[in-house]
């Protein structure tokens, strides 16, 4: 576990003083969070970072999991996907079982803390099940800007109850919504085992143990098997750089606990890439051992370039990893992802369905080593200057000194 004062000679002395003295105002205070998931996406990687800084610098802070039967996490699911848009048939029935699964919890997880942060839909009707003793806060990580009418009326009614939300862009600010709303960035550990540097030899060694091959470019997409991420498209990408360059593709990602289709978008990209799969051009990973994260770190560092086709995107912290290893990025113009990447500076940007195009950038940066090397050094100096974990950390002491009476 690492301390604040590790981050010294990434970040500079002012920053962690900065910090230091911000955490003056919050010594001893209790702070938890809540969310669906120990493991499986971005969330719970923040989690896994900031908690063990927020204890290090004076605050008592904790995390809880949400538990909740499969029904309920397939009902969630389609929240989730409505609140970026997409239809639901939204059913007296799902309400029920969404909010009793809350309730439930809430009979044997007693909350006495000075803030509570719940994070995402799967929790946020919890606020209903307590006598309110202290702020809590809404920390939506999805993108907000269009939701769905009917599942926004829904869940709406809880978010009222709400001292704040915190969102990650600001273009998805609901200006209907009379609940204070913060913008603060997801981040990335530079010291956790998925970013920090690895020796050589390790490299060779996981490269062996996952049948990857450097005998030629890599091309690798790194997210949940989700249709939001685009798994299916970013074979058809891959089919025509292959066409003009001699290159492999890796998909590697894993199945969040409280993601029901992720077994069914991964079997689906399995068979769609059969014939790919069988004569080595396709790399799928997707196992326990997949989500090591010493494993991503290297594919994000050896790849030529990484990929990232999402259709909808709250953020995208693989977007953030692969810049801070100086690997250049061909992604979509979506949610933050524009936030991280500026087009034709540290990768390019490009609509979400266009093919050709996302071929054709891809094609463009493994012909001129020149561009992906420089595309990689001004990368990492955004991620440096804008989402590393002692920003997040600084971000969230200035709101619970705010919100924090």
């Amino acid at each position: 576990m690492h301390g604040l004062e590790d981050y010294r000679k990434i970040v500079g002395d002012e920053i962690i003083g900065g910090i230091s003295r911000k955490a003056r105002n919050l010594y001893g205070k209790h702070i938890l969070n809540i969310n669906s998931t120990y493991q499986g996406g971005g969330v719970a990687e923040i989690l896994n970072n900031l908690i063990p800084l927020m204890n290090d610098i004076g605050i008592d802070a904790g995390w809880r999991t949400l538990h909740g039967y499969p029904d309920f996490f397939g009902i969630t699911k389609k929240f989730h996907n409505a609140l970026q848009g997409e239809a639901i048939h939204l059913t007296e029935r799902k309400k029920r079982v969404y909010s009793q699964a809350n309730g439930d919890f809430s009979a044997y997880t007693h909350i006495d803390h000075d803030c509570v942060i719940i994070h995402d839909p799967q929790p946020l009707p919890l606020i209903k099940f307590y006598k309110k003793r202290q702020p809590w806060i809404w920390r939506c990580h999805v993108d907000l800007s269009h939701p769905n009418d009917k599942v926004w009326e829904f869940l709406s009614s809880f978010i009222l109850r709400y001292d704040m939300v915190i969102l990650s862009n600001k273009s998805y600010i609901k200006k209907d919504l009379p609940v204070e709303q913060r913008i603060v960035y997801p981040a990335i550990d530079p010291l956790s085992s998925k970013n920090m540097e690895i020796p050589e030899k390790d490299i060779s060694k996981y490269l062996r143990k996952f049948g990857v091959v450097m005998d030629k470019p890599l091309i690798t997409q790194i997210s949940r098997f989700d249709k939001w991420k685009d798994p299916e498209g970013v074979i058809k990408v891959f089919k025509l750089v292959k066409e003009k360059v001699d290159c492999r593709l890796v998909l590697c990602g894993n199945i969040a606990t409280d993601d029901p289709e992720g077994v069914k978008m991964y079997e689906r990209v399995k068979r769609q890439a059969k014939r790919l799969i069988d004569k080595g051009d396709i790399i799928l990973i997707t196992d326990p051992a997949a989500s090591n994260f010493i494993f991503i770190n290297i594919l994000q560092r050896i790849s030529s370039v990484m990929i990232q086709k999402s259709i909808k995107e709250g953020f995208c912290l693989a977007v953030t990893e692969a810049l801070w290893k100086e690997t250049p990025v061909v992604a979509s113009n979506v949610g933050g992802i524009p936030l991280q990447v500026k087009d034709g500076q540290d990768g390019f940007l490009l609509d979400p369905h266009d093919t050709q195009g996302f071929a054709d950038r891809t094609i463009e940066i493994l012909k001129n080593p020149t561009l992906a090397h420089e595309m990689g050094k001004k990368g990492k100096e955004i991620v440096r200057e804008n989402f590393l974990i002692t920003r997040l950390l600084s971000d969230y002491l200035d709101l619970l000194i705010d919100i924090i009476r």
